[in-house]
């Protein structure tokens, strides 16, 4: 292996993804196993995770799955209770249990916002004081929050959505103030307009699909496998002198593009 491939490898590695079970999270578990990490996969139930630790285990990886609810305090705890006691040491960790409600600002519920909030903010947060001791310990980690594309923009229908978004990309910057002495690095993964679960009615609709594709400049949605490079190259050496920062994966939608009707030309 020369030396720009160990850049990038995570051989002897431990990587924590949350919600891992599906969607961004389990491609991003598996990009990290191929580049050897040992991943551990979270879900609020632990057999959701199957396929996840399949797929990486069929393809020469490890991994293991364990039970985790980002919006329960006692959960957290019994789950960095158990990995530390597991004795492997947690040098990644990627924040990315996430949900969301589609509601005009003026329907949205108490219940909705406390949701959206305890999920997309909270429980990053305190994921990561619960785990980051570990890597204070050996003087070096990588914690990934992942975001969205609405860290930096707003978008109607998903107000609270946007906010915990937001949140995260602050939150973030304060954390890679307050650990980098310490050698760990806090950065924000930013997806943009990726098919999930979450958004998959708004893909059945063909002229929505057109507006969205039309002020994308890579003229595409993104592909799952689209985030692989980012995720493994923030959670890597390479990346040991970037910390507090947003990386945009969303095709230049964030450059604001619109397309304009170019008059034709008359002789």
């Amino acid at each position: 292996m020369n030396e720009k491939q160990r850049l990038f490898d995570l051989s002897g590695q431990t990587a924590i993804v949350t919600g891992g079970s599906r969607g961004l999270g389990q491609c991003m578990a598996i990009a990290l196993a191929g580049a050897g990490a040992h991943v551990i996969v979270t879900a609020r139930e632990k057999d959701s995770c199957a396929e996840t630790l399949k797929t990486i285990t069929d393809a020469g990886g490890t991994a293991e799955a364990y039970a985790l609810d980002v919006r329960d305090r006692e959960s957290i705890t019994t789950f960095a209770d158990a990995v530390r006691a597991s004795g492997a040491p947690v040098q990644i960790l990627v924040n990315n249990a996430g949900c969301n409600t589609r509601k005009p600002v003026l329907e949205v519920t108490w219940e909705d916002w406390d949701r959206i909030m305890e999920t997309n903010l909270r429980g990053p947060f305190f994921v990561t004081q619960a785990i980051v001791p570990m890597m204070l310990e050996q003087n070096y980690g990588r914690v990934i929050n992942i975001g969205s594309v609405t860290s930096v923009f707003g978008y109607a229908g998903i107000v609270p959505y946007c906010a915990s978004r937001g949140g995260v990309l602050q939150m973030t910057k304060a954390m890679a103030d307050e650990f980098g002495p310490s050698g760990v690095t806090v950065n924000c993964l930013a997806p943009g307009w990726f098919r999930t679960d979450q958004t998959r009615v708004l893909y059945e609709n063909p002229e929505w699909l057109a507006y969205l594709v039309d002020r994308i400049p890579l003229r595409r949605p993104g592909q799952p496998r689209d985030l692989d490079g980012a995720v493994v190259f923030l959670a890597s050496r390479s990346s040991e002198y970037v910390t507090g920062q947003i990386m945009l994966v969303d095709g230049g939608i964030s450059t604001g593009a619109t397309r304009a009707t170019v008059p034709e030309k008359k002789d």
